[in-house]
């Protein structure tokens, strides 16, 4: 069976782009194969942060994600840091990364014009995904198109370590999944973000809060910027509305833009309506784990302790192809 590996940062609570994104895949990958999960803490450091903040941050993404119906009888769930190979690994991966392959990263490029400096780990970022990935030797990693290029680096630096030291790692296939890129309600010029006030409809939001979003959403911003296609408030939309509804719903709602008959209240009441029907369960389930912290922490550990054993298999493998075995 196909080995699964993908992560997200703890960001706190979750917004429904993280779910269309990528949890919703999740939940569906791990029916058919074999899934490690994780909440990359390590990677969120590249960032300025509250310290104190980061074990309320990791709660609250454990707590979505497992309401969101990420089971532990099925899945591995952990925290990146309880694992600390992930960092011993990315050294070792970082002396055969090449460094023209980092100074094209689009996303280091993104990011970096929006800081006041930039740290090195930040550059690195994509050499610390790849030990996150190869420590377990995983095989499939889903992956948006926006995110082929880091899958791109981790494969070039298995191929690198395997033809310097000999094989030791599989190189990772992307699983392109259909994520939908859903944008700030807003401004939907802009990806959303619970960074940009009024953007995102969080996981959490009570159904006032996501009834008033919805209602305010953007559709028509003027003239499309290609004759033909949808402004970018409607694409959104329909965006959501192919996440949250049945497809039959989806489909009449296109049908009746396609024939010039779609009314902006009908598909954000339909919406709505559809959303809260996926999210109401979640949220319940997430108030029932909340009142048990120590049973999220125990999936948590549990899950690390399992992995932690594998990652020392393959670090034990990795020193003895690097020749790190004196006085052992």
């Amino acid at each position: 069976m196909s080995l699964v590996f993908s992560g997200i940062q703890p960001t706190g609570a979750i917004h429904v782009g993280n779910y269309a994104g990528a949890i919703s895949n999740w939940v569906r990958l791990q029916q058919e194969m074999d899934c490690i999960f994780c909440i990359v803490d390590y990677h969120s450091l590249t960032v300025a942060y509250e310290a104190k903040e980061m074990p309320r941050r990791v709660m609250d993404a454990a707590l979505d994600i497992l309401a969101c119906g990420i089971d532990p009888e099925r899945s591995r769930l952990f925290v990146q840091s309880h694992v600390p190979e992930h960092t011993e690994l990315s050294w070792v991966l970082s002396c055969v990364a090449p460094m023209g392959e980092l100074n094209r990263m689009t996303q280091f490029k993104e990011k970096s014009e929006r800081v006041d400096w930039v740290n090195l780990g930040l550059y690195a970022y994509p050499v610390l995904q790849a030990a996150d990935i190869l420590l377990y030797k995983a095989d499939v990693v889903p992956v948006g198109e926006d995110q082929v290029q880091h899958l791109e680096v981790t494969r070039e630096i298995a191929r690198r370590f395997n033809h310097q030291f000999g094989d030791t790692f599989p190189e990772p296939k992307p699983r392109l999944t259909k994520a939908a890129r859903i944008m700030t309600l807003s401004d939907p010029s802009r990806k959303m973000s619970k960074s940009i006030e009024g953007s995102a409809i969080m996981l959490t939001d009570s159904e006032d809060a996501i009834r008033k979003q919805i209602k305010r959403a953007v559709t028509d911003v003027g003239p499309p910027a290609e004759p033909g296609t949808m402004s970018p408030g409607v694409a959104n939309l329909f965006s959501l509305l192919e996440v949250f509804a049945p497809i039959e719903v989806y489909a009449r709602f296109k049908g009746d833009y396609e024939r010039g008959e779609l009314r902006y209240k009908d598909i954000k009441e339909s919406l709505t309506e559809e959303m809260l029907r996926v999210l109401s369960p979640i949220r319940e389930r997430r108030r029932e784990l909340a009142a048990k912290p120590g049973e999220v922490c125990r999936i948590l550990k549990d899950s690390a302790a399992d992995l932690r054993s594998r990652a020392r298999v393959t670090m034990g493998e990795v020193r003895e192809k690097l020749g790190l075995t004196a006085c052992q």
